[in-house]
């Protein structure tokens, strides 16, 4: 098995200009690299976003989810809730984002463990833990 990370897509597009919320477009293409991205200990579910953008705890992203072959992007509000400031190891430079529990954050986590299913259970490490 091999150590390196998944392919996850992510582009963060910022507005030049002030205090705008990052928009996040992100395509996960692999049930390993949606279960490496998945943190169902968070309360409401969130994921981890590799992205050497700059962001602050507490930062607000809209993020747009494809996600394996689902035909519709999910819209999912959420807030910035730890930094990976450099890669560590094999865990990636990125952000973690709790899914807010409205605008879409429901949503995506039934449908994130809808895909995953058992696989929520496996040990095997992932990009948060």
């Amino acid at each position: 098995m091999s150590t390196e990370p998944l392919p996850i897509e992510a582009a963060a597009n910022l507005a030049p200009s002030a205090p705008k919320p990052g928009v996040l477009s992100l395509a996960i293409k692999e049930k390993a690299a949606l279960f490496s991205a998945y943190m169902p200990f968070i309360k409401g579910g969130g994921l981890f976003i590799p992205t050497n953008k700059p962001y602050k705890i507490g930062d607000e992203v809209f993020m747009l989810l494809s996600l394996i072959e689902e035909p519709t992007k999910l819209k999912v509000v959420g807030h910035v809730i730890w930094i990976t400031p450099v890669t560590q190891g094999n865990r990636p430079q990125g952000i973690g984002v709790q899914f807010s529990e409205k605008d879409g954050g429901t949503e995506a986590r039934n449908k994130i463990e809808s895909l995953l299913g058992g696989a929520l259970k496996s040990t095997r490490p992932t990009h948060t833990m």
